[in-house]
């Protein structure tokens, strides 16, 4: 007998092509049962959440189905109201059932009064679902029977009691083995190993399930969804376990993934998010996957480095000797990793931030990612969002639902802003290499910390309307740091379309400070503006600006011969550039792992992209090589 009900799964992805896995879940759930398979034909509506909605809107309606399953997180819950709505408007006699982070906890906020066609799932979605279409394939639906739900009935809404987390994970079939998503062509997809997180961050909800329980997929079972991901041609694969490497046994999942991405040459590239307190497992993992040419570099999550922020916030980083510990490891295997931070964390005032900033510069972390805070759902710091003093804008996006922090009981909006601001201007000089050998001399010869270099920098680009100060103005005013893609926006001026802009602004700045005097400094400006790397490849050239203190000359399409002065020959080995002192360095921009420059997109189309690299810096900095005689005269002569 033909299935006589048509259930539709909703999922609007952050990328095209993404593999429903939600949807996946339900329906293997679900149809364990004979009943359910037999009444129910499923179908699934999945895209890219920039997606025109108004053609999606058209595409649910023809469906005519009888229920609709959202999967709603903070990036999509604008775009799911607006289906929402439509359905409501246009098909009042379909059931609409939401779950995910956004929803769960807020039935008020997302079930219009009086309606009792829609019903909101309040944690693991995969039981309540099941029992929900139980209650509606039967005569007179019985919401009161499903659990972990809120609906509409009466004068206001019922939430019935929780439903328990699925302790034995193996009970939900595997979406992969069933066939669901078979003859789908996906080029991203995200892959759980185990759900739970053992860690109680407060600003963190990871699966609506913080400080609790580890529970796993079997490995048998997870070695196989690999394989099909690799067997189908998946490019890029996130795994979305809160902490991978905190088990043993993802040191073994790690190679099964390099061993098919070796025998099939999928999946390209891997996505991870490294547990915090086991540096030397996750280094061994990341060695892997970088050997195995699917990850560049090794996030290293802290968040913040303030104690106050750190109690705050239920977190414990992992000790400074560990970190350098990590760093040094990864230096010597030439892998590359990113520091990711929080601004602003409860308990952080913007001089700790600024003062963490330095430290870890100090400590030479490669690239620091900041990312705004966004107040989520279902977290501690939401619980206690007005004893904290969180106040919050809603980002600039219809399609999403983030809320920034903009201040807390211990930063005002104007220091928010003014920690923004530096995190710009550490972005560029630091992350993009721009001044990053001027700031190093200035913080170890004592003439000026990192942190008040930032600042006075971030102070200069406030009053300067150059494309590099503008851009970061507008992204401030607009809230639009809110989206990871800015950075790579700021990246892509730096190192591609706006690299004389940015040399013209560094130049300018620097005149109007006192360390200005000291020819070493000057020297130190001169070799950032020959080394600051190349995001794209694409032909080196020599900067627009005139040296101050060095010569500079163009030896080949990737190298360049820098002459120092005899009495700044120390600067080399002092500056990390060669292992003793010498005049004369040579500096290869690499060609390799890079895009061609692009002809036709511009800064919004290459975001993705340059936000990645400038995450890897280590592949795309110069190497240098001291060179202890010119091989012509002529080439180290004076460009004054």
């Amino acid at each position: 007998m033909a299935p006589s009900r048509r259930v539709t799964t909703v999922e609007l992805s952050v990328y095209d092509h993404t593999l429903p896995l939600v949807a996946g879940y339900l329906q293997a759930y679900a149809t364990q049962d004979q009943l359910i398979a037999e009444t129910f034909d499923f179908g699934i509506c999945a895209h890219g959440v920039n997606a025109d909605l108004s053609e999606i809107a058209a595409e649910l309606l023809e469906r005519r189905s009888d229920i609709y399953a959202f999967s709603c997180y903070l990036w999509n819950m604008g775009a799911m109201r607006m289906l929402l709505d439509r359905i409501l408007e246009n098909h009042p006699e379909a059931w609409c059932f939401l779950g995910g982070p956004q929803v769960m906890g807020h039935a008020s906020d997302y079930i219009p009064a009086g309606s009792d066609r829609v019903v909101v799932c309040n944690g693991e979605g995969e039981k309540p679902f099941y029992e929900f279409l139980s209650a509606v394939a039967s005569a007179e639906p019985d919401l009161a029977r499903v659990s972990g739900v809120s609906y509409w009935s009466g004068d206001g809404i019922v939430t019935t009691s929780p439903n328990p987390r699925l302790s034995t994970l193996d009970d939900l079939p595997s979406p992969f083995a069933a066939g669901i998503f078979d003859g789908g062509e996906y080029t991203f997809a995200v892959l759980e190993t185990n759900r739970g997180c053992p860690y109680g961050c407060g600003f963190c909800g990871w699966g609506a399930a913080t400080n609790s329980k580890v529970f796993k997929f079997d490995e048998d079972r997870v070695r196989g969804d690999i394989r099909w991901i690799a067997e189908n041609f998946v490019t890029s694969v996130l795994i979305a376990d809160a902490n991978w490497g905190l088990s043993p046994r993802d040191v073994e999942l790690s190679k099964h993934i390099v061993r098919c991405r070796e025998e099939y040459g999928f999946p390209i590239s891997l996505v991870i998010t490294a547990a915090k307190n086991q540096p030397r497992r996750v280094a061994e993992i990341t060695e892997l996957l970088v050997r195995g040419g699917l990850v560049t570099s090794q996030p290293i999550s802290l968040q913040t480095v303030t104690p106050d922020a750190l109690q705050l916030v239920g977190r414990k980083n992992i000790k400074e000797e560990a970190f350098t510990e990590l760093r040094q490891t990864l230096d010597a295997k030439n892998i590359s990793s990113f520091i990711e931070l929080i601004w602003p964390l409860p308990g952080e005032t913007l001089e700790s931030f600024r003062a963490g900033i330095g430290r870890l510069c100090r400590l030479r972390a490669e690239t620091l990612t900041v990312y705004p805070h966004l107040l989520l759902h279902n977290t501690d710091l939401y619980d206690r969002r007005e004893a904290l003093g969180l106040e919050v804008v809603r980002a600039p996006d219809e399609k999403a639902e983030a809320d920034v922090i903009v201040a807390t009981k211990w930063v005002s909006r104007a220091e928010y802003t003014a920690g923004t601001w530096f995190y710009y201007a550490m972005h560029f000089c630091h992350n993009a290499r721009a001044a990053y050998y001027l700031t190093r001399y200035l913080d170890t010869r004592g003439l000026l910390a990192y942190e008040d270099f930032f600042t006075a920098l971030a102070q200069f680009m406030e009053e300067r309307d150059d494309e590099i100060s503008t851009f970061a103005a507008e992204s401030i005013a607009s809230i639009d740091n809110f989206d990871m893609a800015n950075m790579g926006k700021a990246a892509y001026l730096c190192l591609h379309s706006a690299r004389e802009a940015a040399d013209q602004l560094l130049r300018d700045y620097a005149r109007t400070q006192p360390w200005w005097s000291d020819r070493g400094a000057r020297a130190a400006l001169d070799i950032d503006l020959a080394a600051r790397p190349y995001i794209y490849d694409e032909p080196v050239r020599l900067p627009a600006l005139k040296p101050q203190e060095v010569n500079w000359t163009q030896e080949t399409a990737t190298q360049l011969l820098i002459g120092l002065p005899a009495e700044l020959a120390s600067l080399a080995a002092e500056l990390g550039l060669a292992d003793r002192s010498t005049r004369y360095l040579r500096l290869t921009h690499p060609a390799a792992q890079k895009m061609p420059a692009p002809r036709m997109w511009g800064m919004e189309h290459n975001a993705g992209y340059c936000h990645v690299m400038i995450q890897r810096i280590r592949t795309l900095a110069p190497e240098w090589v001291a060179v202890p005689e010119p091989v012509r005269d002529h080439q180290v002569e004076a460009t004054r």
